[in-house]
């Protein structure tokens, strides 16, 4: 398995009204572009493109504020655009017609603990579901489903049959790790989701995990 191969199993999914597939669709209502799912999945390439990588943070799944306009999980157009990230240049230009970028919180401290850690360069950021599980309208995200998650299980073994056999798989929150058990992938280890209060429980948590590397 290789990047592109994984990313054309991503663009074959067909989404409806309840996925919306980053890498296949256009959001109608904030894609600026008419090839935004091609600049997504050059982005998602750019990122996987990592043989080297030790370690893969999962989240739960693509949300409308990171991945869905971004194509990288933990990672949004704000962001992209006051920085450049690993493989990845610094964005010289929106991506979506919003008045404001769009920002998620979650992503900020998640790369800003892979900064302090030293572990920007060997992380791989993936959802257990890729696609973006919404309630009728592009901003908006909900709970997975069962079928949903177990859909998500198989994209992320072909992501980790792509990586290195000895990279580390590490749970963002209660909702990762209940959909690895569900799926039955094993071993991995877990830590607090930055959301919600709890930014300084995942900088530990990755810390802890940073000092058995």
């Amino acid at each position: 398995m290789t990047p592109d191969q994984l990313i054309a199993e991503l663009q074959a999914f067909e989404g409806n009204d309840r996925l919306f597939n980053p890498w296949r669709e256009r959001c109608r209502e904030y894609d600026l572009f008419d090839d935004a799912p091609q600049q997504k999945a050059a982005r998602l390439k750019a990122h996987l493109d990592n043989p080297g990588a030790r370690l893969v943070l999962l989240g739960e799944a693509a949300g409308y504020q990171g991945c869905r306009y971004s194509g990288i999980t933990f990672t949004s157009e704000a962001m992209m655009l006051e920085r450049a990230l690993p493989r990845l240049p610094r964005l010289d230009h929106r991506l979506t017609s919003r008045e404001r970028p769009f920002r998620e919180p979650s992503a900020t401290i998640v790369w800003g603990a892979l900064y302090e850690l030293g572990l920007q360069d060997s992380t791989i950021l993936w959802n257990t579901l890729p696609f973006h599980p919404i309630k009728g309208e592009a901003l908006s995200n909900r709970t997975p489903s069962t079928s949903e998650i177990k859909l998500g299980a198989g994209y992320l073994a072909m992501l980790l049959a792509m990586l290195q056999p000895d990279v580390k798989l590490i749970a963002v929150g209660n909702k990762a790790r209940e959909a690895l058990e569900l799926i039955g992938v094993t071993p991995y280890a877990a830590v607090r989701h930055p959301a919600m209060g709890g930014a300084n429980q995942f900088r530990d948590g990755m810390r802890q995990i940073a000092a058995t590397l």
